[in-house]
């Protein structure tokens, strides 16, 4: 695995090497000539380093979704985050808190997400340990920001986003078919039959 990541990509269960074949290819795309993706060892989980802003990766993603739903087939769910520290309590809180408080305005409203995976951290112990420092407003429904933890043996991706920046590709494809776009390429580029 990937000593540093900035983004965490769900796939499908053994179809980890596609999906990084498609993360390359698409990156090549928008013009990351550097792109770097690894299997974690967990199904259906790899981590990748892109050269860009990891929350302008995601963006581009949503964009290529929303003109073209069906273009992905094996990328689920991106999520950026800006470092990656040892997977302790108090590295996490600390690369948390120094990027809420220059990434998340007075005014703002947050909530933290933590995804513990092979390790023995709590999940509503990250939450807390965040949280507990934080004055603004949390709002669990739209929150201006996430504070994004994703733990991974013995590392941890810590993130600052947009709620926006999170993309899942099944929710992006459902607003592109009720907004009406890519309908007609639905069934070809999905592979299903008439």
């Amino acid at each position: 695995m990937l000593d540093e990541f900035n983004l965490v990509v769900a796939t499908y269960r053994q179809r980890e090497n596609d999906c990084i074949s498609e993360l390359w290819f698409f990156a090549s795309e928008i013009g990351d000539k550097y792109l770097d993706a690894s299997k974690t060892g967990l199904p259906s989980l790899i981590v990748a380093k892109t050269s860009m802003d990891p929350e302008a990766f995601t963006e581009k993603i949503r964009e290529k979704l929303m003109s073209n739903p069906w273009y992905f087939r094996y990328i689920l769910k991106v999520t950026p985050v800006q470092t990656t520290v040892p997977a302790t309590l108090d590295d996490i809180r600390e690369a948390a808190l120094r990027l809420a408080a220059e990434r998340i305005l007075p005014s703002e409203t947050y909530k933290v997400e933590a995804h513990v995976r092979l390790s023995e951290l709590r999940r509503e112990e990250i939450i807390d340990a965040i949280a507990s420092n934080i004055k603004n407003r949390v709002s669990l429904e739209a929150p201006d920001k996430v504070i994004v933890v994703e733990v991974i043996g013995e590392k941890a991706g810590v993130g600052v986003v947009k709620f926006s920046s999170i993309v899942s590709v099944e929710k992006l494809r459902r607003e592109a078919r009720r907004s009406g776009r890519g309908l007609q390429s639905e069934g070809e580029e999905s592979g299903s039959g008439p």
